[in-house]
C-alpha cells in the first residue's frame, strides 16, 4: 500500500502535542498497558486499520503480552486466555468502534460489566484510548498508512 500524502513527514507540532495529553491521561487512568494495547488492536482488527493493527501487536509485546493472547483477540469470545475483566474491555471496546451501519452501541449490559470490572478512573482511560484508536484508524485508513513503517 501507498501513502497518500505527498510529504509523508509534515508533522503538525499542535495535534502532536495534544495526542501526548490524551496518552498522558489514558496513562493516569491506572489501567494496565497489556489490556490497552488489547483494546487498541480489538478496535484496529474491526477498523481494518493495518497501521495500527501492527502498532497494537508491537505495543502489546513491549507491554510483555504473549503472541497466543495477541493473535486471539480477534476471537476474544470464544479463546480461554483472556481475564473477566479483559473480557468486559474488549466487549466495551467492540460496542463503541461499531457505531456505524446501526450498531447498538454500548448497551446497558456491557457498560454495567465494565463497570464491575473497573473504576471510573479505569473505564474513563479505556474509553479514551478506544476514541483515540478509532481516531487514527481513520486517518490511517483515509491516507493509506502502511503497515510496520509508522510505528512498532
Amino acid at each position: 500500500m501507498q501513502n497518500r500524502l505527498e510529504n509523508e513527514n509534515t508533522d503538525n507540532p499542535d495535534v502532536w502535542k495534544a495526542v501526548g495529553h490524551l496518552r498522558k491521561a489514558i496513562a493516569a487512568g491506572g489501567v494496565d498497558p497489556k489490556l490497552l494495547a488489547l483494546v487498541h488492536l480489538r478496535a484496529s482488527q474491526i477498523n481494518g486499520c493495518s497501521a495500527c493493527v501492527h502498532a497494537g501487536v508491537a505495543g502489546g509485546k513491549k507491554a510483555g503480552d504473549t503472541d497466543e493472547r495477541l493473535h486471539n483477540v480477534a476471537a476474544w469470545r470464544e479463546a480461554p486466555f483472556y481475564t473477566d475483566a479483559e473480557r468486559a474491555a474488549l466487549a466495551l471496546a467492540e460496542a463503541a468502534t461499531r457505531l456505524q451501519d446501526g450498531a447498538e452501541g454500548v448497551t446497558d449490559e456491557i457498560w454495567e460489566e465494565a463497570n464491575a470490572r473497573f473504576t471510573e478512573e479505569q473505564i474513563g482511560a479505556i474509553n479514551l484510548e478506544i476514541a483515540l484508536t478509532n481516531f487514527f484508524n481513520r486517518i490511517n485508513r483515509t491516507v493509506k498508512e502502511p503497515a510496520g513503517r509508522t510505528w512498532g
